[in-house]
């Protein structure tokens, strides 16, 4: 039995507006998105292999020769290619893992801050409950409106906030689980934007585990600013 960390690297980045090639391997302070995530998880000790999902041949190649350089060719690695949208991508993921797998953990690789500790934290969680996801609190005033981009002279609808939290990733779930709920998800033509989502589908309750250290995505320009400036807080 082991447990595998799946990373997503091949999303377009289309609101990155072409500042940046490649999101996940763009320069962060000295070295490529993706080598954050993935010396986290090899320092976290928390998983034994990894599957880096990859957009195409130029960007696999590119991965590899990060690898190489990095010093992380000691990894178990293997890769395969994403879907058109991020679940399809996650599917052929978890449908490379070996059915001996105990636990994997779903990760976007447009994350490079996530740390040790919480990676640790999750698979605690994840061993207790069998499905747990990093997350933290919303701390804005959310109201929902009638409809999807009505947004003159709307009826707001208060939310209570006390109950709102914003999903991170890595996700983790007992691989068995959310290869079943991805299915499903497949079979029934479900659209889900996050891995709790297709775990809800089939019943699944997930654990949060609050994580009180900045883990934003890399989506914009202005995102790579603020994930190197966090990066340089954290040396001093």
């Amino acid at each position: 039995m082991f447990s595998t960390a799946i990373l997503l690297a091949a999303g377009s980045g289309q609101r990155m507006a072409g500042h940046v090639n490649d999101k996940v391997l763009t320069p962060i302070n000295g070295q490529p998105a993706l080598v954050y995530s993935l010396q986290a998880f090899a320092d976290s000790k928390a998983v034994d292999q990894f599957v880096i999902v990859y957009r195409d041949e130029a960007q696999k190649a590119a991965i590899k020769s990060i690898i190489a350089t990095y010093g992380l060719s000691h990894l178990s690695i293997q890769n395969v290619q994403g879907g058109a949208e991020r679940q399809l991508s996650v599917l052929h993921a978890l449908n490379l893992i070996d059915e001996a797998c105990e636990y994997v953990f779903i990760h976007d690789a447009a994350r490079p801050l996530v740390s040790v500790a919480s990676i640790q934290a999750l698979d605690k969680a994840v061993r207790r409950d069998g499905a747990a996801v990093l997350a933290h609190p919303v701390t804005d005033t959310i109201k929902r409106i009638p409809k999807a981009n009505q947004l003159q002279s709307a009826q707001l609808e208060d939310l209570d906030r006390s109950r709102l939290w914003a999903m991170e990733t890595p996700q983790a779930f007992s691989c068995p689980k959310i290869r079943e709920a991805y299915q499903h998800a497949h079979t029934n033509n479900l659209k889900v934007t996050d891995d709790t989502a297709a775990a809800a589908s089939i019943g699944l309750r997930t654990t949060l585990v609050p994580n009180e250290l900045p883990n934003p995505k890399i989506t914009t320009p202005t995102d790579l600013a603020y994930i190197e400036h966090i990066l340089k807080e954290r040396r001093v």
